[in-house]
């Protein structure tokens, strides 16, 4: 199924990652070399499924705006999708899941960037043939993704590489993996 002339979609929680980020790995706000660089998530994807990579970034902007973070994306490649609703809608995971229930009747494969387990049926019900990823931390991706067959999983800092600073985080490392030089320094 794959090909040059296919597309991958990359759907990015936004809040997600953010939160996870914030809240789980660094107990604190990111500072800028902490935060994902976007672009290298669209061009991990499409040199890693050897397609290009069209990326959908959801944010809740029930309260404001962010022009600056928009106008980035733009420049990034991504098309930003400034959600609102009320203060009790879920609008990023609503709308994530609308576009994964729409893109099963579309050509295409499909990563999500998200650890979310609300969109673990959604992701499932897309397992038809076409290559899906899940994109996150992968100590913190919810387990239930691990029960679909045929799931590429990949790490947002040890695989894509998508940030400029190490991050501190303690995962179980695979013994074909270990180097110790990270830990000598």
């Amino acid at each position: 199924m794959a090909g040059t002339d296919r597309t991958t979609w990359v759907l990015v929680d936004g809040e997600n990652i953010d939160a996870t980020l914030g809240g789980s790995i660094l107990g604190r706000r990111p500072q800028p070399d902490e935060r994902p660089r976007w672009d290298r998530v669209l061009s991990f994807v499409a040199r890693t499924w050897h397609q290009q990579a069209r990326g959908l970034f959801f944010l809740n902007a029930s309260t404001n705006l962010p022009m600056p973070f928009i106008q980035a994306l733009l420049a990034l490649g991504f098309q930003p999708v400034p959600l609102s609703g009320d203060a009790d809608e879920k609008v990023v995971d609503i709308a994530i899941q609308r576009t994964l229930r729409a893109l099963r009747d579309r050509e295409g494969d499909v990563v999500l960037v998200s650890h979310d387990g609300d969109f673990v049926e959604d992701v499932g019900a897309i397992l038809d043939g076409r290559r899906v990823g899940v994109v996150g931390f992968a100590e913190f991706r919810n387990a239930a993704f691990a029960d679909l067959p045929g799931v590429d999983f990949f790490d947002l800092e040890y695989d894509v590489d998508a940030f400029d600073a190490q991050l501190p985080r303690v995962r179980i490392i695979p013994i074909d993996e270990f180097d110790p030089d990270r830990f000598l320094r």
